[in-house]
């Protein structure tokens, strides 16, 4: 897979507890970039956030929350970014989406599948 110098990264925050059909938000955006053959997506959970209705989030033992951030990183050309945004807009009903104009240093890929 080839992501080109200029690129764009997509970033998506929502919530642990978004679900689509049942399912996990993060986990249908992800799926639905890999069926777009988008280069790659990333998911990470927040420790500690806040969002539109000021509501902290955290993973603190005592205060252990069952709706953690999560952001949702892509990285890819603006054309193939631009193919998931309909479906975005389709699923997320809270959150917030960037998008991010970057140039890509570098990028590398074993296309064998052997470590070296």
């Amino acid at each position: 897979m080839k992501v080109p110098e200029e690129a764009v990264l997509l970033r998506i925050f929502i919530g642990e507890s978004d679900r689509y059909h049942g399912k996990p938000l993060f986990e249908q955006i992800v799926m639905k970039a890999r069926e777009l053959d988008l280069a790659g997506a990333t998911v990470t959970r927040g420790t500690l956030g806040f969002g539109a209705h000021s509501r902290i989030h955290s993973a603190r033992l005592l205060a252990l929350s069952e709706d953690l951030p999560i952001v949702v990183e892509i990285v890819d050309a603006a054309e193939k970014i631009d193919r998931l945004l309909p479906f975005l807009d389709e699923v997320i009903l809270e959150g917030l989406v960037t998008l991010e104009d970057i140039r890509v240093v570098k990028y590398r890929h074993n296309h064998s599948g052997r470590r070296t």
